[in-house]
């Protein structure tokens, strides 16, 4: 009896005992835990925070449905991002809003950076400089540049294309004459129909920046854009002085009142595509209704894309009496401007000497 009364005896502080030592390795435990869980979410937010392995620009493109989820599978074929489980965790916090396109990432970005760029629907572009004066045919040689795929058969048959031109709001059989020179962003993945529209937006929108100008202008002597494109076309090639343009618009108009011909040997060289060099008699004898040295009045459209500068002067030219012009050959690229043809042969004396002749 007394045995038995002893155990009953000890067993609460038995129980007590191991209560406490259970206490403090479950709260070992917890702390270890919450301290091992918190070292986890720093270490995640750490490699979720830290930024791209690309030490340069680089090019993804996301194809159409693409979900969130499969980006970073884009961003590791790349080299961009190659953690995929912080990739993972960031996805499921943030569920980012995608748009499919080609984008360029810079070096050293984040996460929400990139998201950023891919929610953006701003599509890579590469920026081309297309220099004013140029044929439609000599412009895919500075589009190459950017677009190596690009198809000159494929270009000048669209430019020829008079449904085509239709389809952008030009009534004209061809797009000569309508590819405003102009530095553009072109979409990185443009075509050649990409590009002829975004042109020739950018000449009609200048075309109706220009009719909603107050000042008075030969709108109504011209009669209509393609006519005002021509005759700036003709101004473009004569001279690259920009100051120069007005007066060389002011020759024309006053050659075009009096039913003189333009005389201008750039609208030869285009019927031949003989841009420089001499121009040979035949040439001018040219039956073409480009020949202005032979025919009367306008062109049947432009003989390359004039800038806005040609453009303005055009129908905003100098108030002038003279009649002709010739170039000076003294290394200025200007030229003398004369009212009677008297006077424009001595010019032409004078020129030559310039030249040693």
């Amino acid at each position: 009896m007394h045995k038995e009364y002893t155990f009953y005896f000890c067993n609460p502080l038995h129980f007590l005992l191991n209560f406490y030592i259970m206490k403090k390795i479950f709260v070992f435990f917890f702390v270890f835990l919450t301290l091992a869980a918190l070292f986890c979410a720093f270490q995640m937010k750490k490699r979720v925070n830290s930024v791209s392995l690309n030490d340069q620009t680089t090019l993804i493109e996301i194809p159409n449905g693409t979900p969130a989820s499969r980006v970073g599978e884009i961003l590791s074929k790349k080299g961009i991002w190659t953690d995929e489980l912080a990739y993972k965790v960031w996805n499921k916090l943030k569920q980012p809003s995608i748009q499919k396109g080609w984008y360029e990432i810079p070096p050293h970005v984040t996460l929400d950076d990139i998201a950023a760029i891919l929610a953006s629907g701003k599509t890579a572009t590469r920026r081309v400089t297309i220099p004013e004066g140029r044929a439609s045919w000599e412009i895919p040689a500075y589009l190459k540049k950017a677009f190596p795929d690009l198809n000159e058969d494929r270009w000048n048959k669209l430019v020829h294309d008079a449904k085509f031109a239709k389809s952008l709001g030009v009534d004209a059989k061809s797009l000569e004459g309508y590819l405003l020179p102009d530095t553009y962003p072109f979409p990185i993945d443009a075509n050649e129909e990409t590009i002829l529209r975004q042109m020739v937006a950018a000449n009609l929108k200048f075309r109706d920046q220009l009719e909603a100008d107050p000042r008075p202008s030969k709108w109504k002597e011209l009669g209509n854009w393609h006519r005002v494109l021509t005759l700036a076309s003709v101004v473009e090639e004569e001279t690259g002085i920009p100051e120069e343009r007005p007066l060389i618009a002011g020759v024309f108009h006053n050659r075009l009142k009096i039913d003189m011909p333009l005389g201008a040997d750039p609208t030869v060289r285009f019927i031949f595509k003989n841009l420089t060099g001499p121009i040979y008699k035949s040439q001018l004898n040219s039956d073409s209704p480009y020949n202005t040295r032979k025919f009367k009045g306008l062109m049947p459209g432009p003989i390359s894309n004039p800038g806005r500068k040609a453009i303005e002067a055009a129908l905003h030219p100098a108030n002038t009496e003279a009649l002709y012009f010739v170039a000076k050959d003294d290394g200025s690229m200007t030229h003398f401007f004369s009212k009677t043809l008297a006077d424009h042969n001595k010019y032409k004396d004078i020129a030559a000497k310039n030249r040693g002749e």
